[in-house]
């Protein structure tokens, strides 16, 4: 069963010839993306109904980015063509056609429209010097021009292009006036917003992290170790390239247009315990794997690291799409580095999944033991009183070891399988609604930490006594975040950890603290209120 699915969008060269230049015509812009607006004057003219348009649409863009790019519109041709012979447009259809074969549909009055723009296109090439637009999206230029300030709505062609926007008009002003950066999250680049979605595998050593990916790309990737005592001593980040090479980390942490420079802060030891690998496959395309050293036990855990491992895997739980805990049979113990990873994970629990690898090393009796054990010991961990999902299964390259689960064992676990594999499938469709909710969620921590730090600038004295103010403060910070909670009836569970922003508050300097200022924080609020509710609905399926 595969996940990414590269039939999607692959035609013939010479139907390709033809929906090359269907695509050109469409594109009003030449941004190289097809909007709703650009969609409902094309797609008119096959003649297909509203309802069947409608499912086009929503099947082609199946990421709901709001745009189709040019391998979703030969897909969206294909599927026209597909219901203008009689087909219904269903997920069936998705699997059993024959993708490649399928002729272009009958577009009415498309070919003389082609031609009279082909015509005038002549004729205003002979006046103009003919520079050839540039594809790239204008929203890339955003993060380093000095104009960002002044971009309109009208120069956004995607939901992502907006949130862009939102970020730099809005919150990002917020965030650097009042030193978010440094207490909660590193700014966001452009390359943030553009990554892949990313799934995480922790778990201790030898619970079969590396083999999983290795199962699910069906082949090895550059610089992956496997063996029964703890091989990966790295972070590796697995993505798409064009070749297989092996990437180091202080080399990819400086690269613009790679998500990974909020890395920096971590230092040296850390980025040299860092790599990526790029190879080129169809699963990469759409999903970054980050596959992480093994959590440590027993009298391991006391040689400390040299970095702050905790630190690391909470920064990537903030950017991931999914995070998957593994365990085997034969470690269900967790550790206390295993313990403070988990908690480091708290506000992402909706993204963990837990997975019982190697489970056909036991019999079905002792696996139903196993199964009880681990829930108890994730129950002391997780602190939640909703059960998380386990997905039981071997998730590597042999057959089942049938002598062991017994048939209904080996049922099982081909079910359980199937279930996190459409999981795991079910990730790029949602990339773009969780990028939304992501930004949403810092949106609001942003907010209170305005808040927070307006705070105590208004506690500090005008002239006599600031250290001392500045200690008392400090020592007393939870109170502090009650008043600041009260004062603005925030809920308490969205403010931050009290220890750690202490040990960052000790070196400042609240006197050079900002007062707070009501028009960024109703910046926010209209941003919250009425900008993105607007942009989710510019960007909606256009035949809704």
């Amino acid at each position: 069963m595969e996940i990414g699915t590269g039939r999607i969008g692959s035609c013939s060269k010479e139907h390709q010839k033809i929906y090359q230049e269907w695509f050109n015509f469409a594109d009003s812009d030449n941004d190289g993306r097809i909007t709703g607006n650009d969609a409902i004057k094309f797609f008119g003219m096959s003649n297909l109904s509203r309802p069947d348009l409608k499912q086009v649409w929503a099947t082609a863009d199946s990421k709901r980015q709001g745009f189709l790019g040019f391998k979703e519109f030969v897909f969206a041709m294909q599927l026209v063509s597909l219901a203008q012979e009689g087909h219904q447009i269903s997920h069936d259809l998705l699997n059993g056609d024959d993708f490649e074969n399928i002729k272009p549909p009958v577009m009415e009055g498309l070919d003389a429209l082609i031609m009279r723009k082909k015509q005038s296109s002549k004729s205003s090439s002979l006046e103009s010097n003919g520079s050839s637009s540039n594809q790239t999206s204008p929203a890339s230029q955003w993060f380093s021009s000095k104009s960002s300030k002044k971009i309109s709505l009208s120069s956004v062609t995607s939901i992502i292009d907006g949130l862009k926007r939102l970020y730099l008009q809005k919150l990002k002003p917020l965030e650097v006036t009042y030193h978010f950066n440094d207490f909660v999250s590193p700014l966001l680049t452009n390359s943030d917003f553009d990554a892949k979605p990313m799934v995480m595998l922790l778990g201790q050593y030898s619970t079969g992290k590396t083999t999983f990916i290795k199962h699910l790309l069906k082949t090895s990737y550059p610089g992956a170790h496997i063996g029964p005592e703890p091989t990966t001593d790295r972070f590796v980040v697995v993505m798409s390239g064009t070749d297989e090479r092996s990437v180091p980390g202080n080399t990819i942490a400086v690269q613009a247009d790679m998500p990974f420079s909020g890395l920096t802060t971590f230092g040296t030891a850390f980025l040299s315990k860092f790599e990526c690998s790029q190879m080129p496959h169809p699963l990469l395309e759409h999903v970054t794997f980050v596959d992480t050293p093994g959590v440590l036990s027993g009298e391991k855990q006391r040689t400390q690291r040299a970095y702050d491992f905790t630190g690391v895997t909470s920064w990537f739980a903030a950017k991931c799409d999914l995070i998957l805990l593994l365990f085997d049979p034969h470690k269900l113990d967790v550790s206390d580095e295993f313990k403070r990873v988990i908690y480091s994970l708290r506000g992402h629990d909706d993204k963990i999944r837990v997975v019982l690898n190697k489970a056909d090393q036991v019999d079905t009796q002792q696996l139903m033991r196993v199964y009880g054990a681990l829930m108890w010991s994730l129950g002391k961990v997780l602190n939640t009183p909703e059960v998380v999902r386990v997905y039981i299964g071997s998730f590597n390259d042999k057959p089942v070891n049938e002598a062991a689960t017994g048939p209904i064992g080996k049922e099982l676990f081909e079910k359980e399988q199937e279930d996190l594999l459409s999981d795991l499938k079910d990730i790029p469709k949602k990339a773009c609604d969780r990028r939304i909710n992501e930004f949403v969620k810092r949106a609001r921590a942003a907010k209170i930490h305005a808040y927070i730090i307006a705070h105590l600038k208004k506690e500090m004295p005008a002239m006599i006594g600031k250290a001392k103010t500045q200690q008392r403060l400090i020592d007393n910070l939870e109170g502090e975040f009650g008043k600041v909670q009260r004062d603005h009836h925030l809920p308490p569970g969205d403010f931050p950890n009290v220890e750690h922003f202490k040990e960052i508050l000790s070196g400042y300097n609240f006197d050079k603290f900002e007062k707070l200022k009501p028009k960024m924080i109703q910046a926010v609020d209209d941003m919250l209120g009425y900008d993105i509710p607007e942009l989710l609905k510019t960007f909606r399926n256009p035949y809704d």
